[in-house]
């Protein structure tokens, strides 16, 4: 009994230092994006500030149109996430359930494309979008993601292979055909699927820097990361102010993962069911 008390003390002091170590880097964001300048940049920094700078976060929005960035990030972050949810739910059911020829091998092939780095793929994109005179528009930035990307097609249809033929065939036996089987059937029994491929691609598009940089131009169509990092010459002599605005920019990843974790939770009951 003493080894056991012994153990779980030692466990919950590993737990809580190593909780500590995670969150005070956030911690010291949010006390740096409510201090003022003289506070930010005392040596020795003042940990706590004193008074509290809560115009900080107003005083962002009156140095740049952030609210055009915010909107911009938000339609090419959800048309992102339509957009993947759609074409890699469709191209993984393929995949998973149906019968065609080369399928292995272009699911080989698929996968393959998962080692290509994304940096060598923004040159021939700059080309083709150039082409087809979307340069400088959010078009870009979302249209890929509705040609079905690898990690996805892979989630999804590990997902799918997951379920039983059982209701397949069911399905089959009352008259459905593979795309009613596949949005009656298998799109319901895979949300946690899909809430994890929509996070995933909401915190990668939302915190997007290398494409924004490449395709856009004018400062009216920039991003929030872009729109940020292109106003550094105000912040002089002001940068607890890009500190709150960073921290903005976080709050709606937070909230859709909040949203997604009853879903995270339901795919971890139903593994450890399996």
């Amino acid at each position: 009994m003493k080894l056991n008390r012994t153990r779980k003390i030692a466990g919950y002091t590993v737990i809580i230092l190593s909780s500590l170590i995670m969150v005070m880097p956030f911690l010291t964001t949010v006390f740096n994006s409510l201090k003022s300048y003289a506070q930010y940049t005392k040596v020795p920094p003042q940990w706590i500030p004193d008074p509290v700078q809560w115009n900080n976060y107003a005083e962002v929005w009156k140095l740049g149109p952030f609210g055009q960035y915010t909107t911009n990030s938000v339609i090419v972050t959800v048309l992102s996430v339509v957009g993947a949810l759609f074409s890699c739910s469709m191209v993984a059911y393929a995949f998973a359930r149906l019968k065609f020829p080369l399928k292995n091998t272009l699911f080989l092939v698929v996968l393959g494309t998962m080692m290509i780095p994304p940096v060598v793929l923004i040159i021939p994109q700059f080309v083709i979008f150039k082409s087809l005179h979307m340069l400088d528009t959010l078009t870009p930035l979302w249209i890929i993601e509705w040609l079905a990307q690898p990690f996805g097609i892979f989630l999804m249809r590990q997902a799918f292979l997951a379920i039983p033929k059982d209701y397949e065939e069911s399905a089959k036996l009352d008259g459905c055909n593979p795309i009613q089987i596949y949005w009656r059937i298998f799109l319901p029994m895979c949300k946690p699927t899909f809430a994890t491929l929509a996070v995933f691609t909401f915190m990668t598009k939302w915190n997007e820097i290398l494409s924004p940089a490449i395709f856009l131009t004018s400062k009216e169509n920039f991003t929030l990361p872009i729109g940020i990092l292109s106003m550094a010459g105000q912040w002089s002599g002001n940068e607890q102010y890009m500190v709150a605005a960073a921290l903005m920019s976080l709050i709606p990843i937070l909230l859709v993962f909040l949203f997604a974790e009853k879903y995270f939770v339901q795919g971890s009951n139903s593994a450890g069911i399996k």
